[in-house]
């Protein structure tokens, strides 16, 4: 399962509504290799309908969408949106990191 915290809810909502063509879209989370410590997260809204094999979380409207394989590195993830003074943008709590960098965009497991 996927969580995600108020914040993070508001924030999609808030991006969704100021852009047109993410109006009616999902945010489908991704994990791909790269980053300092191996992989990284990928977030982007996706209009396409979804495969059998995704995984979909929905909370107050917001519905992400996760590929199977990503699936396995982010079960148990809770998704928030952080704007204090160390940075402005989504950032993952990921139990399965076992080592993130110091953005918090790339982890390895």
């Amino acid at each position: 399962m996927i969580t995600m915290t108020d914040k993070a809810v508001n924030e999609i909502k808030r991006i969704r509504e100021s852009d047109p063509a993410a109006k009616d879209s999902h945010l489908r989370v991704q994990v791909a290799g790269g980053g300092c410590s191996g992989m990284s997260y990928k977030l982007g809204f996706d209009s396409e309908p979804v495969a059998p094999s995704d995984k979909s979380f929905e909370r107050d409207g917001v519905k992400i969408i996760i590929d199977a394989k990503s699936f396995l590195y982010l079960s148990g993830t809770t998704l928030d949106f952080s704007d204090g003074l160390n940075g402005t943008g989504f950032v993952f709590q990921n139990p399965n990191a076992k080592r993130t960098c110091g953005c918090g965009s790339s982890f390895s497991v």
